[in-house]
């Protein structure tokens, strides 16, 4: 299975320490250069330290120029025009993305995404965390991840942790 990640999803995982979750479900994670540049550049030491785990892998884009459009046409940060790029160059199985306009861009391109919040869920669907509320609530606190309350609600009644009426 192939996955590719930008670079917000792989930093908030880090800062509140579950990035275990991706190489448990993936065993690899692919990055463009340009996240590879935005994780090194982190002002959070523990950011950087994602670039020296082995099973997160760094590639080059062969044609630049789709990452080039995204971003000037499309209005995309350096990141997630490279990892859609990425993605479609490597027909992924999966791109991690959580940003709005890059998910729609990447939709609208045929991939395949998932977000953090989709990671949790698949982590409890197998058996890896036995809680999503918990990992949800730090991601908010410790890497100001933001999450609409509608959204909040929706996640826990899919993870089975509130019951609807």
């Amino acid at each position: 299975m192939i996955v590719v990640s930008d670079t917000s999803a792989l930093s908030n995982l880090a800062l509140v320490d579950h990035l275990w979750l991706l190489k448990a479900i993936y065993q690899t994670v692919i990055i463009p250069d340009a996240v590879a540049n935005e994780l090194a550049a982190a002002s959070n030491p523990k950011i950087p330290t994602i670039l020296q785990l082995n099973w997160i892998q760094t590639r080059s884009l062969n044609n630049p120029q789709l990452a080039d459009q995204l971003q000037q046409e499309r209005g995309l940060d350096v990141g997630e025009a490279n990892a859609i790029a990425l993605a479609l160059e490597l027909e992924a199985d999966d791109l991690l993305i959580d940003e709005r306009l890059g998910r729609q861009e990447a939709l609208r391109l045929g991939l395949s995404i998932i977000g953090i919040l989709g990671i949790l869920l698949l982590a409890k669907h197998r058996g890896i965390i036995l809680q999503v509320q918990p990992v949800m609530d730090t991601l908010i606190d410790q890497a100001g991840f933001r999450i609409s309350p509608q959204l909040y609600h929706r996640v826990l009644v899919l993870s089975q942790e509130l019951k609807t009426p």
